[in-house]
């Protein structure tokens, strides 16, 4: 994987921790305005998750990098996003778009950072869908 800059996010934590994955997926978008597509199509995503918070755990982890992987690349890794259950053919909101994945993909991290007695955060997960195109997906402050 090349190195890559990202869009850093301005917060008061004391620890930042990025972890950069892959994983190689098929989608389409059930809609009649997402051209070409529509078609069942793959890609090999690059994703970078940033987490942030002010403790770390009993390891002297803020998180373990192995658990971020496999919440994100062993799901997702060689499948049809459309066969998920959290994406849907019938609700815009939850089409596998890059902007939905990104967003599913925070929301993962997220539910498992919120069992974890140190509290951390996941601040922006960087998706990128092909060489020139990516979403970034940032929660609004306070959720």
């Amino acid at each position: 994987m090349l190195q890559q800059i990202y869009p850093q996010v301005q917060h008061d934590y004391t620890y930042e921790l990025n972890k950069d994955l892959q994983f190689a997926a098929a989608h389409f978008i059930p809609h009649p305005d997402a051209g070409q597509c529509r078609n069942v199509h793959g890609h090999t995503y690059f994703v970078n998750i940033t987490v942030a918070g002010d403790e770390l755990d009993d390891s002297g982890f803020l998180v373990n990098f192995q658990a971020l992987k496999k919440i994100v690349s062993d799901p997702f890794d060689h499948t049809l996003l459309n066969d998920h259950q959290m994406f849907s053919e019938k609700q815009p909101e939850n089409f596998p778009s890059t902007e939905v994945v990104a967003r599913k993909i925070y929301e993962m991290i997220q539910a498992y950072l919120d069992t974890l007695p140190n509290k951390p955060k996941c601040l922006q997960v960087f998706l990128r869908e092909t060489p020139t195109s990516y979403v970034v997906y940032r929660p609004k402050r306070g959720k």
